[in-house]
């Protein structure tokens, strides 16, 4: 760069037009100079530069997809036009196009196509015998000498906690018949859940990983953020245990299904609450572009994906009438009860400060210097509630509003912005002064989020609507039940081995007591 960051500073209309022609055609090169520098950094991608991949925002994805998908197919006229012309030059059959099959073969397993298993070599540990209680016609129980016919089994590979360590268990499971005095046969058969409308996983017992083993599997892609590949070679690294990606895949599925009624009872805690904290950010769902959701209180965590729009949190909100903290996105003003993020705030003032404007950077610093008193006064009232800061304040807020009103239409762009922010989201943003104890930031949401960004720049999102649910589900139950001081895991194992007999789950523990 030719101008330092002083000298641009400096820089305004009336020192421009104090220069001769000489001198401001010299000043003009440098400037020329320092543009195209500024420009060839900001056009600068992962494509064209040595900017890691994983650098491009979410909504740079989208368009840069769109431009790649634009020059494939000029890529591909370019080549059918030229291959007309070539076709058009002689009759050779040779030269003309090929045409490509209309019903191209999708990869993977075709529909009605035979499967092919693979066989558990791990020596048989235990074996369960599961014989029916009672008949399913007359009602009558089983006494043990009842003759016990065997048909059926199926062998489980899960985990145990032991004193030192996991150890892996493979259990057979018996199923059959018993005769009843009243002639009737009663079958035992492994659980099964019923059908839920969105889902194309089955809950059912009939399955070769254990509930506990499905936890560790879940733990591992959620909370280690480790891919299908990964998980493949933990278990048979350390545990001797042998899956296909196919099965880790089809576990985690299972128990996002498994946990998605709890999110009923996530919403509820959520509508009874009295502060709720929310924000969103970008998050690919097989290429396309849609949203992560984090609604906080003091008790839940929920997570949701869809569009970047109310409506995907309206039915939440409906029954809520507790103060909502969130940043400063459009589709939050649909709710009146509503507390702004100061950070977010503050960020953009800082921003203006460091301008190389001189006038945005007065203003910047002006915005810094009022919040950073307010924020001091709303801690010392926290301490002492007899302290009425909106009456302390009043001059300095009818001056930040002066400030504001002044340079809602300047010419400068951010400068612009931030001021008519602050206007329009007045009430909600010192609000905290007439309540003090209410909440300054929205950090509380923006680092549950920071977790699950990490997981979507090594994962990618998610490829399906069904994978995104699972993903949510399994998401706000393990956050709530940290959140609650309870272990995830073992809960989590519990409520496949419910939803696996064709049971309810289980309600999330409440809050477990520190020591």
């Amino acid at each position: 760069m030719n101008l330092p960051d002083d000298s641009l500073r400096q820089i305004d209309k009336e020192y421009i037009n104090s220069l001769s022609l000489e001198k401001l055609q010299h000043l003009s090169e440098k400037m020329l100079e320092d543009l195209r520098e500024a420009r060839e950094r900001l056009n600068q991608t992962p494509e064209n530069s040595s900017r890691p991949s994983g650098s491009f925002a979410p909504w740079e994805k989208g368009s840069s997809n769109a431009q790649e998908e634009g020059q494939k197919d000029d890529a591909k006229k370019s080549e059918n036009s030229d291959t007309k012309d070539k076709s058009a030059e002689g009759n050779d059959a040779n030269s003309l196009p090929k045409s490509e099959p209309e019903n191209k073969r999708k990869a993977g397993k075709q529909p009605g196509a035979k499967g092919f298993g693979h066989q558990i070599e791990l020596p048989v540990t235990g074996e369960e015998v599961h014989k029916p209680k009672e008949c399913s016609a007359c009602g009558e129980d089983f006494e043990e000498s009842t003759i016990f016919y065997p048909k059926t089994g199926r062998y489980e590979l899960d985990i145990e906690h032991k004193e030192l360590g996991l150890e892996v268990t493979h259990i057979k499971h018996i199923y059959g018949i018993c005769i009843c005095a009243c002639g009737h046969e009663t079958h035992s058969l492994p659980g099964r859940s019923d059908t839920e409308e969105g889902w194309n996983v089955e809950i059912t017992e009939w399955h070769l990983v254990g509930p506990t083993l499905v936890a560790l599997i879940v733990s591992l892609a959620m909370r280690m953020r480790l891919s299908r590949k990964r998980i493949q070679e933990f278990l048979d690294d350390w545990l001797g245990i042998k899956l296909c990606v196919g099965t880790i895949n089809q576990c985690v599925l299972e128990c996002g299904r498994a946990v998605s009624p709890l999110e009923a009872e996530i919403i509820a805690e959520i509508q009874k609450s009295g502060l709720l904290y929310v924000d969103e950010t970008g998050w690919p769902e097989n290429g396309k572009l849609k949203w992560l959701w984090v609604l906080r209180t003091a008790t839940v965590t929920l997570y949701m994906i869809g569009k970047r729009s109310w409506d995907v949190i309206a039915d939440v909100m409906e029954k809520f009438s507790g103060w909502l903290m969130s940043d400063g996105y459009l589709q939050y003003r649909k709710y009146g009860k509503r507390l702004r993020c100061l950070a977010h705030i503050i960020r953009k003032a800082r921003g203006l400060s460091e301008s190389y404007t001189p006038e945005a950077a007065i203003f910047g610093e002006k915005v810094l210097e009022i919040i950073s008193l307010f924020i001091t006064g709303i801690y010392k009232a926290r301490s002492d509630p007899s302290m009425d800061l909106e009456e302390k304040f009043s001059v300095k807020l009818a001056e930040l509003k002066k400030w504001s009103e002044k340079h809602r239409n300047h010419s400068h762009a951010k400068t612009k912005a931030l001021a008519r922010e602050l206007l329009n989201d007045w009430e909600a943003i010192w609000t905290v002064l007439k309540y003090p104890m209410l909440p300054i930031t929205n950090n509380l949401a923006e680092r549950l989020l920071r977790h699950w960004v990490i997981a979507r720049k090594i994962n990618l999102g998610t490829r399906t609507s069904e994978g995104s649910r699972a993903y949510v589900s399994l998401a706000s139950v393990i956050d709530t039940c940290r959140q609650r001081g309870v272990l995830p895991w073992p809960y989590i194992a519990s409520v496949v081995a419910e939803r696996r007999k064709g049971n309810s789950a289980p309600p999330i523990p409440q809050f477990q007591p520190i020591g």
